[in-house]
C-alpha cells in the first residue's frame, strides 16, 4: 500500500516500515537547470509491502516513467532515498547497484528483449548465469509452469507467439526470485487476448508465488488487476485507490487535475 494519507487507512511510514520491501521517502528529480530545469518527481513518497501489487498511472509527462527508473535503481534521486529491502540505492556505487538490479529486481517491459539464439528455458536462465549463480531446475520447472510454458522450453523466440514471448520475459524477471518486479507497460505490444492472458500470469505470480510487482501502466483495464493503483499527476503523487475496477480508475483519470 502507499504510505499517502489519500487511503482510507492508516498512514505508513516512508521508510523502515515492518514488511516493506520498497520505499521511496520525499524523492525527487529534476532534469537540467535554469529555464530548462524540469521537476520530473516531486516530494514523491510512497511504501510498498511484500506481496503487493500495485498499478502506476498518470497522464503523459506526470513521472511514470521517472518514478519506475528512481525506484528500479535505473536512475538516482536528486533528492530524497530509495530504500529496497532496507538498503539505500543511493549507497551504492554502480557495481554494487547493477548486481542488485540483477539479484534483488525484475523487468518486464513493453519489448520482450529476449535473445533469439537462446531457448524459452535459456533466455529465462540468463539473468543467472550472467550472476554466476547455477540455474535451480525445480525453481525453473515450477517458474515454467506458472507462466504456462513447460511445453514450449526448448523453443527459441521466432518459434513463439507474441503473448508467449512476454511469458519468457515475465519468467525470466521471475526466476531469481527478486524483491519486485517492475512491469513498464508489459500488455503494450500484445493483441486483447495475450494482453489478458499476460495480466492474469501477474495476478498469478502474486497469488501462487508471493511475488511483489509494481506496474506502470496507461489501461485502466490493466490497472484494474492491481491490488491498488497510484495517480502520479506533475510529479506528484495526488490519488491511490484500493478495490480498484477499471471504470473506477478511468472515471479518476478523466479528474486526475481536480
Amino acid at each position: 500500500m502507499t504510505s499517502a494519507t489519500l487511503l482510507p487507512t492508516p498512514p505508513v511510514p516512508a521508510s523502515g516500515a515492518a514488511g516493506s520491501a520498497l520505499a521511496l521517502d520525499r524523492v525527487c528529480k529534476t532534469y537540467g537547470a535554469g529555464d530548462s530545469r524540469v521537476e520530473a518527481l516531486r516530494d514523491l513518497s510512497m511504501t510498498l509491502d511484500r506481496g503487493s501489487y500495485t498499478a502506476v498511472m498518470g497522464p503523459s509527462g506526470s513521472g511514470k516513467s521517472t518514478f519506475l527508473h528512481c525506484a528500479a535503481g535505473l536512475d538516482r534521486p536528486t533528492t530524497g532515498t530509495v530504500r529496497l529491502e532496507d538498503v539505500d540505492l543511493a549507497g551504492l556505487g554502480e557495481d554494487a547497484l547493477a548486481r542488485l538490479r540483477r539479484t534483488r529486481i525484475g523487468f518486464v517491459f513493453q519489448s520482450f528483449n529476449l535473445i533469439a539464439s537462446l531457448t524459452a528455458a535459456q533466455n529465462v536462465t540468463l539473468p543467472l548465469r550472467l550472476a554466476g549463480r547455477k540455474p535451480d531446475r525445480e525453481r525453473l520447472a515450477e517458474i515454467m509452469r506458472v507462466v504456462g510454458l513447460e511445453n514450449r522450453q526448448r523453443h527459441r523466440p521466432a518459434e513463439l507467439s507474441g503473448g508467449q514471448q512476454q511469458r519468457v520475459a515475465i519468467a525470466r524477471a521471475l526466476i531469481a526470485e527478486p524483491a519486485v518486479v517492475f512491469a513498464d507497460e508489459p500488455t503494450g505490444a500484445l493483441d486483447t487476448r495475450s494482453a489478458r492472458d499476460v495480466l492474469a500470469l501477474l495476478r498469478s505470480a502474486v497469488d501462487e508465488l508471493g511475488q511483489m510487482i509494481v506496474m506502470v501502466t496507461h489501461d485502466p483495464v490493466a490497472a484494474a488487476h492491481a491490488d491498488a493503483v497510484t495517480f502520479l499527476a506533475d510529479g506528484r503523487l495526488v490519488d491511490a485507490m484500493t478495490c480498484p475496477t477499471a471504470d473506477r480508475i478511468a472515471d479518476r483519470m478523466t479528474r486526475l487535475e481536480d
